[in-house]
C-alpha cells in the first residue's frame, strides 16, 4: 500500500494503526517524529500513558527538595504534541503479539484491547529491589512525580516531628536519614535534600543541626564509576565536606520502621530510607514471552523484536546493541539515548510503511552532568572535566534545553531565581501523608498479566465480540 493511496483514502482500506506504550523520552519522541514524518491519513497513531505528562526524570531530587515545582518538570503531552495522536490514559499490562492486541488498563480500571499493526514499547523501568528484609515495606523510591513529592513532604515532616519531641531517641532517629545507591539518581538525592534539612534547621530554634545527618551508600567501590576517577573522587569530597557520610562497599542488610541495619553491621537509627539501587526494565517486557536480558527485551539493532511482526521496543525496557561501544554491549538506560532511539524507530516504521529499509541504531554517548545543589556540580560534556560552577551552568544548561516545551523551559528557569534569590518556604502540603509510601504503591508493579492471562483475556473478549 502506498503513501498515496493512503492520502487519497477510501472507506474500504484502514489506516495502519501505531500504538506507542509509554510517555517517557522515548515514546514521546517517538510520537513527535511521527507526527511530523508521516503524510496525513499515512497512518493513526495512539499513546497509552497513565499521566497527560511526560516526566523529566533527572531533575526530580530538584522537585523532591523545593527547588523545583513539581510542575515544572511534568511536561504536558497535549503541548509536546501536534494533536494527531489519541492519547489513551492507562497503562499497557500486557501484549498478544500474536493476535496483535496489546491489552490496557485505564485509569477508571477498565480494561480494553488496543489492536495494533505496529506496536513501539517504551515502557521505561521501575525501582529495582533486592530480597533484603523489610526493604519493600519501608524504603521510598525516587521514580515518580508522587514518589518525590512524598518525600519532601516527608522529610519536612521529619524536623517538625524531631522539634516538637521530648523523647531524645525519637529525635535522633527522625534526624538522621539514609539514601542507598551511588548513581546519579542516589548522588544528587542525598545532595540536594541535605541542602534542603540545613538550610530549614535554620527555622528550628529547638533543633541543632549537628544532628541532621545523610548517610548515602551503595554497594560498589566507588561513587559514579561512569564519571571516572577524577570528578568521582570530587563528587565524594563534596558530599563528605558538606557532612554527608558516604560508605560504599556497604549496603543494607535489614529495614525496620525506626532504623536500618548496614551490611557491615552499623545500626542506624533512622525513619527515612531512600531506595535508588538501579532499576529493572518494566515487567510489561515479560508478558510477551520473548528472550530478555536482566529483564530488558532483547531487539537488532533497528530495535525490532526477533520473530514477532511490527513489534519494535527501545528505552529503559530494551536491551538495544551499542554498536559504537561494540563487544556485545547494549546501550545504557539514559534519557540521551532513549530519546535518540525514539527518533531512530519512528524513522524505522515510516520506512516499513513505504516499504523502506530500516536502519541500526548507533550514537555515542555525549557526556554526563550531575547537580549537586547550590553552586555544587560536576560534569564532563564531550570528555571535558568540570567542577563547580562551569559544571553547573552546563547541568543546567543541558538540562533546560532538553525541556519539550517553552512553558516548562519557563517554569524552570524562573524557579531557579525564585530558589537563588529567595531561598525554600519549608513547606509540606501534605497530599501524600495518608497514602501507603511502599514501592509497589506508587509504581504499580502488581498490576501486570502473565503471557498466558493475556491470551486468556484477549480471546475471552473476541469471543464475547463474536
Amino acid at each position: 500500500m502506498t503513501t498515496a493511496q493512503y492520502r487519497e483514502g477510501t472507506d474500504t482500506v484502514a489506516r495502519p494503526k501505531i500504538l506507542v506504550v509509554g510517555a517517557g523520552f522515548a515514546g514521546v519522541e517517538c510520537v513527535r517524529r511521527l507526527e511530523r514524518s508521516l503524510a496525513p491519513g499515512e497512518a493513526d497513531v495512539a499513546l497509552v500513558a497513565p499521566f497527560s505528562y511526560q516526566l523529566y526524570l533527572p531533575l526530580l531530587p530538584q522537585v523532591a527538595s523545593g527547588v523545583l515545582t513539581p510542575q515544572s518538570v511534568a511536561v504536558s503531552l497535549r503541548r509536546s504534541s501536534r494533536h494527531r495522536t489519541r492519547i489513551i490514559p492507562g497503562g499497557a499490562i500486557g501484549v498478544d503479539h500474536e493476535a496483535k492486541v496489546c491489552v490496557v488498563r485505564k485509569i477508571t480500571g477498565e480494561t480494553v484491547n488496543e489492536p495494533y499493526d505496529y506496536l513501539v514499547l517504551t515502557p521505561g523501568s521501575i525501582t529495582r529491589t533486592f530480597d533484603i528484609p523489610g526493604l519493600v515495606e519501608h524504603a521510598r523510591g525516587m521514580k515518580t512525580l508522587a514518589e518525590a513529592a512524598y518525600i519532601r513532604d516527608h522529610v519536612i515532616a521529619q524536623l517538625d516531628l524531631a522539634d516538637a519531641s521530648q523523647d531524645e531517641a525519637e529525635r535522633a532517629s527522625r534526624l538522621q536519614f539514609v539514601v542507598v545507591g551511588g548513581g546519579y539518581a542516589g548522588t544528587e538525592t542525598a545532595a540536594c535534600l541535605q541542602r534542603l534539612t540545613t538550610n530549614a534547621a535554620r527555622r528550628y530554634p529547638r533543633l541543632d543541626p549537628k544532628l541532621i545527618k545523610w548517610h548515602l551508600i551503595d554497594i560498589a567501590p566507588r561513587l559514579m564509576p561512569e564519571l571516572g576517577d577524577k570528578l568521582g573522587r570530587s563528587a565524594l569530597e563534596i558530599l563528605r565536606g558538606r557532612g554527608i557520610e558516604v560508605s560504599l562497599g556497604v549496603s543494607v542488610a535489614k529495614a525496620a520502621p525506626e532504623e536500618v541495619t548496614f551490611t557491615d553491621g552499623r545500626v542506624v537509627p533512622s525513619r527515612t530510607l531512600i531506595w535508588t539501587a538501579g532499576v529493572a526494565a518494566s515487567p510489561l517486557m515479560a508478558t510477551l514471552g520473548t528472550e530478555t536480558v536482566k529483564g530488558r527485551l532483547v531487539v537488532t539493532p533497528e530495535m525490532t523484536v526477533p520473530g514477532i511482526d511490527g513489534v519494535f521496543a527501545l528505552g529503559d525496557a530494551a536491551a538495544v546493541p551499542d554498536l559504537a561501544a561494540g563487544d556485545g554491549a547494549v546501550c545504557p538506560p539514559t534519557a540521551q539515548h532513549a530519546t535518540r532511539q525514539g527518533r531512530k524507530v519512528a524513522a524505522n516504521i515510516v520506512a516499513s510503511l513505504r516499504r523502506e529499509p530500516l536502519r541500526p541504531y548507533e550514537h555515542r554517548d555525549l557526556g554526563l552532568v550531575v547537580d549537586l545543589g547550590g553552586r555544587d556540580a560536576v560534569s564532563k560534556p564531550l570528555g571535558i572535566e568540570l567542577r563547580g560552577m562551569p559544571a553547573q551552568a552546563v547541568a543546567r544548561g543541558y538540562h533546560w534545553q532538553a525541556l519539550r516545551t517553552n512553558v516548562a523551559r519557563t517554569r524552570v528557569f524562573t524557579n531557579w531565581m525564585l530558589n537563588a534569590v529567595a531561598g525554600d518556604d519549608f513547606v509540606r502540603t501534605g497530599f501524600q501523608s495518608q497514602k501507603r509510601a511502599t514501592l509497589r504503591d506508587f509504581e504499580y508493579t502488581d498490576s501486570y498479566l502473565s503471557p498466558e492471562q493475556v491470551r486468556e483475556h484477549v480471546r475471552g473478549e473476541t469471543a464475547l465480540r463474536g
